[in-house]
């Protein structure tokens, strides 16, 4: 790791003759009398850098004071009283913030083969488009633009895959991630995340945009290319949470996170609304080259601003860094090559984890199979409503994730809750309130209007545990965070791999009774998970997590 010295030079070295203007983009919210003393100069002269250097080699052991005596209140209240003044507007919150779009573009990746898909196979073609070139309407006819979206979808190909082809297709990006979510979590537990998940996120945007020339290729060459995309996605998805050890403080943590992890349903919406307009006006080719450029995009800003701890940051300002460094010196979360699986297997709290992933994400993953489904078959809606009911469900989960990791921090940073209460009560939130009103749908299916206000609830509330149950993990084990959170995910797959199955069985069984035993069996798995939490959670980092 390097010193905050050669910090100092290496941004000194990176800005050039823009010093002065990375202390305005860096410390420009900062009260006049913190900033170091510039003379009347808009550019600083050469003579200047020293001067410079000196201040940020004096924060050295600035820096370092807060770190070894964590327990001078008055140091950390200072610290935190200089950075609350940033708001928002922090290389923290930047950070948040690209990461929220790498997950909004990762997420429209993971769907964007399941909107494609209907307009890739030929028993989706319209009989009379072959034939819609061969007599054409005047130019000003007022058809024209008829003709033209007419033309473009007879311009993309169409391929003769069966039912059993096509899920293989779809699940084979979930191959890759069971494959990846041990093994990734661990390498980047190890190595840190800047270059290994912002190659990953890369070369998942890469694929993304060959996936029309691998489906023109072969089948078996667009199943391995999802497979690695799974892959790639994993890194991603697991290795995210890993880089908040070091960079959220403790007050922070859970909007910082909710600010990242929001890009999910964003993401899902967007594609959902969007995703069939461009296959019906410039091809289903290019759903893939879009969002595979919006991916790339991002894993270039990834590259330039992220990095694995805030003292090699060349950009973040001296308060900031320090605050940071403050607010971690009691945190134990130097990653180690050996993980204590014994100890793991022994531990409560950590099952009261995996019990909990595994019982929400079974009423998560009914939710995504089969919600659509619901509403256009059993409220009788049609499936542009539907469509349109299913993106306003996944508008309001948006909303509501953010905005939990706010309250989540606020009840935590004025102490009106301990942060195990904090994690209990918005898990218990977000499974009693879905478990009540989904088990409540069967008798009022007659009116829409109750019904999808049962469901937005539903969803609302749910999105509550992500900053419950499925964080927890960060509190008991910060410095086995990415093994952990690759190992809740197996788990978290696995329930995404039964619960649409069985729901699927009920639901062919008796259209009626099916959905009604579908949601029963899902609150009783959801609260017998939550029972288990309850009792056993701790917010405490245990003891097989600590530095021997």
């Amino acid at each position: 790791m390097r010193t905050l010295h050669s910090t100092s030079l290496s941004a000194d070295h990176i800005c050039g003759e823009t010093t002065c203007k990375c202390w305005v983009l860096a410390e420009g919210v900062l009260p006049t009398a913190e900033r170091p003393e510039q003379s009347d100069q808009t550019f600083p002269s050469a003579n200047a850098r020293p001067r410079v250097t000196r201040t940020n080699m004096s924060t050295r052991a600035e820096a370092k004071a807060p770190e070894g005596d964590i327990s001078n209140d008055g140091d950390l209240n200072s610290a935190q009283t200089q950075s609350s003044k940033k708001g928002f507007c922090s290389v923290r919150h930047g950070m948040a913030l690209i990461l929220h779009l790498c997950n909004f573009s990762i997420f429209t990746q993971q769907m964007n083969l399941s909107i494609a898909i209907p307009a890739m196979v030929n028993n989706t073609a319209l009989p009379s488009l072959p034939n819609a070139s061969t007599e054409r309407l005047p130019t000003g006819s007022p058809n024209s633009w008829n003709e033209t979206l007419q033309a473009s979808e007879v311009v993309a190909p169409m391929y003769d895959w069966s039912p059993e082809i096509q899920g293989v297709l779809l699940s084979s990006l979930s191959y890759g991630s069971l494959l990846a979510s041990v093994p990734g979590g661990y390498v980047v537990g190890i190595f840190g995340i800047r270059y290994l998940v912002g190659a990953a996120m890369f070369i998942s945007s890469t694929l993304n945009l060959f996936i029309p020339l691998a489906a023109d290729t072969g089948m078996v060459l667009l199943i391995v290319l999802r497979t690695v995309q799974g892959i790639a996605q994993a890194m991603v998805s697991i290795g995210q949470y890993s880089i908040w050890v070091k960079w959220a403080p403790p007050m922070e943590r859970n909007q910082l996170i909710s600010i990242t992890i929001s890009g999910s349903p964003l993401g899902a919406l967007i594609i959902l609304l969007s995703g069939g307009i461009l296959c019906q006006t410039l091809g289903w080719p290019y759903i893939f080259y879009i969002f595979g450029g919006i991916g790339f995009a991002c894993s270039c800003l990834w590259f330039l601003l992220i990095y694995d701890d805030p003292v090699d940051h060349p950009f973040i300002s001296t308060h900031e860094r320090d605050y940071i460094v403050c607010s971690r010196a009691q945190q134990d979360f130097v990653p180690d090559w050996s993980v204590p699986i014994k100890a793991m297997m022994k531990s409560l709290p950590l099952w009261s984890i995996i019990v909990s992933n595994f019982s929400e994400n079974w009423y998560f993953y009914i939710n995504m199979a089969y919600m659509p489904t619901y509403i256009s078959s059993v409220l009788q809606v049609s499936l542009t409503d539907s469509g349109f009911l299913s993106a306003l469900m996944l508008g309001v989960t948006f909303i509501c994730t953010f905005l939990g990791g706010l309250l989540a921090d606020f009840l935590l940073s004025r102490k009106i809750l301990r942060l195990i209460i904090i994690r209990k009560l918005f898990t218990a939130i977000g499974v009693l309130i879905p478990a009540v009103f989904s088990v409540s749908l069967s008798w009022v299916t007659s009116s829409l209007n109750i019904t999808m206000a049962f469901l937005v609830l539903c969803v609302a509330s749910s999105s509550l545990c992500q900053t419950g149950a499925l964080l927890n993990f960060l509190d008991i084990a910060p410095r086995y965070s990415g093994f952990l959170k690759g190992f809740l995910t197996v788990f978290s797959q696995i329930s995404g791999a039964i619960s649409p199955t069985v729901a699927g069985f009920f639901i062919s069984q008796d259209s009626e009774l099916g959905w009604r035993n579908t949601f029963l069996l899902a609150a009783a798995i959801n609260v017998s998970g939550l029972v288990f939490y309850l009792i056993f959670a701790k917010a405490e980092v245990q003891d097989w997590a600590k530095k021997q």
